[in-house]
């Protein structure tokens, strides 16, 4: 059965209700998509033994489903259970005039769910390739694919997209308008990026191996 397609906003619960700033938040999916695909870390949250634990770990994603990957003997990758994975990117620093109206420029995600823990081989396989292909696009068909051993060794955890909460924050400070517009200082926004730099050979690789070219082209690209 094909599968239907998925609405273009996300649906609102109790918990992806903005309850502050709200002008920064957003209910579509496109924004959702966007912030996951720029980036490959994420902070899975759980519960164990009755206290919080909050871990980074790689993610990947189709349409539906995010992938989180870990060792089987991870405690915070024992499922099923609540999860809630946090993607964020800072764009940087918004300096007001006052201290109390600094800020951050962000894009974030927080996605609530149910960790389903991935047995069926082919969307194990699937869920890595997908992992792999988020951090590195290309690297997938070039790199040995992983062993029945490597993957009885590897824990993949998968959490539906449907619930999810996204805001995002850009532009100036918010006090170019108030009494503190007086004040003569310096106000304005301080951008960060990220850059890929060149890529670095491992000290015991053999003399004439190339860089591959999905990874060589990457170099002095922005990452995010």
């Amino acid at each position: 059965m094909t599968p239907q397609p998925l609405p273009s906003s996300l649906p609102l619960t109790d918990r992806t209700r903005h309850r502050r700033l709200r002008e920064q938040g957003s209910l579509a999916r496109a924004d959702l998509d966007a912030i996951l695909d720029a980036g490959f870390i994420c902070h899975l949250g759980v519960v164990i033994d009755g206290r919080p634990l909050v871990v980074p770990t790689v993610y990947g994603r189709d349409e539906r489903w995010l992938y989180v990957h870990g060792s089987v003997a991870s405690r915070s990758l024992a499922a099923p259970a609540p999860v809630c994975v946090t993607v964020t990117h800072v764009d940087g620093l918004v300096l007001a005039r006052s201290v109390f109206e600094h800020g951050v420029n962000y894009r974030s995600a927080v996605i609530h769910g149910e960790a389903r823990t991935v047995t069926d081989p082919d969307e194990k396989l699937e869920g890595l390739r997908r992992l792999t292909e988020q951090a590195t696009p290309g690297q997938w068909p070039y790199a040995r694919r992983p062993s029945r051993k490597e993957l009885a060794a590897t824990t993949l955890l998968t959490v539906s997209l449907e619930e999810a909460s996204v805001k995002i924050r850009a532009g100036a400070p918010d006090d170019g308008d108030g009494p503190d517009a007086e004040l003569g200082l310096w106000a304005g926004t301080l951008p960060l990026t990220q850059v890929w730099g060149a890529p670095v050979p491992d000290p015991v690789l053999p003399p004439g191996i190339p860089v591959p070219a999905h990874i060589a082209r990457r170099e002095g690209t922005r990452h995010g």
